[in-house]
């Protein structure tokens, strides 16, 4: 069985999807460290393949492929592509091959909006998505699955992008608005939850616009050099991260302010298999629930893939 972007995207709906990875941090999945390989390419710059393995005993086991190729855009191809292979845990019989790509949009905007779900205000109904590209069209409408968002506000360094993904918004009814290139400030300061996903090197949201009782959810970061917010931020919130270990070595957004002493590993208060598993309750567990601010930083985990590719098998073959 091949599953193409379209048909991952229509077997994984937002609240079966965010259901599934609630389900599978609370089991004993085997999930090693991603692998990293360097590809030598002739006459071009050196690629990378990443291989991303998870497994439930006897069940099901599956690798995600992901090949990163510099090289392409002079070719005018893109420089990533990946897919994933799900096979039988008993016989080891090959199930589906899946579009990586958008398994990988899904489960980790589904990620965040399982996050959310324990981390904003349940009145939260005003969402700024920082970054209008392929994650910020996952990641408006997994947030919107879990809470009652009215009005979606999007900022971008580029205001056409912005401006394109509010339309397609109101095209389907969302009081959607592109915000001015400067105009991110004032956006921040009235949002409940602010969603980022870009590759941005520094901090574009600062801590001292988050208004009580904010939550702030953070894509893009996923290199030790990468990050989105500022110290004020990670000072102010109370922090929550998908994987510990593996966002610790990954994202900037920990490994800058932790270096220059803002924060310790401890001010992690803990991660999605803990808030899954009734280890802790998110924000309702905080000292002061109603103005508290959250931040939930997420580097992605073999787990989401594998429960992804679960539920998309599943669903076509039941």
């Amino acid at each position: 069985m091949q599953l193409n972007t379209a048909q991952v995207r229509a077997a994984l709906p937002w609240p079966a999807l965010i259901s599934a990875l609630h389900t599978i941090f609370t089991r004993e999945v085997h999930s090693p460290i991603r692998h990293h390989h360097t590809l030598q390419v002739p006459d071009e710059p050196e690629a990378t393949l990443l291989l991303m393995p998870a497994w439930l005993e006897g069940e099901f086991y599956g690798v995600k492929q992901v090949g990163v190729f510099p090289g392409n855009s002079a070719r005018n191809l893109p420089g990533l592509s990946s897919h994933y292979m799900l096979s039988c845990g008993r016989t080891g019989q090959p199930l589906a091959q899946l579009d990586g790509n958008e398994l990988t949009g899904r489960r980790t905007a589904a990620a965040s909006a399982l996050a959310s779900g324990f981390l904003s205000r349940e009145d939260a109904s005003e969402l700024l998505m920082v970054g209008a590209g392929r994650m910020g069209r996952q990641l408006i409408p997994a947030h919107m699955s879990v809470r009652d968002i009215r009005r979606v506000r999007i900022w971008d360094r580029n205001t056409e992008a912005a401006a394109t993904l509010a339309a397609e918004l109101q095209a389907d009814g969302i009081d959607a608005q592109a915000c001015d290139s400067d105009g991110l400030e004032a956006a921040a300061r009235q949002a409940d939850i602010i969603s980022c996903a870009t590759m941005a090197a520094a901090p574009l949201v600062h801590g001292e616009w988050l208004k009580p009782g904010a939550h702030l959810d953070l894509v893009g970061s996923f290199t030790p050099t990468m990050r989105e917010t500022d110290d004020e931020s990670m000072r102010r919130c109370a922090i929550f991260v998908d994987v510990k270990h593996a966002a610790l070595q990954e994202t900037g957004e920990l490994i800058m302010p932790i270096r220059d002493g803002v924060i310790t590993a401890d001010s992690i208060q803990a991660e999605l298999s803990q808030l899954c598993g009734g280890e802790h309750t998110g924000r309702a567990a905080l000292a002061e629930p109603d103005t508290a601010i959250t931040l939930f930083k997420s580097v992605g985990d073999s787990r989401e893939d594998l429960a992804a590719a679960i539920l998309a098998y599943q669903s076509l073959t039941r």
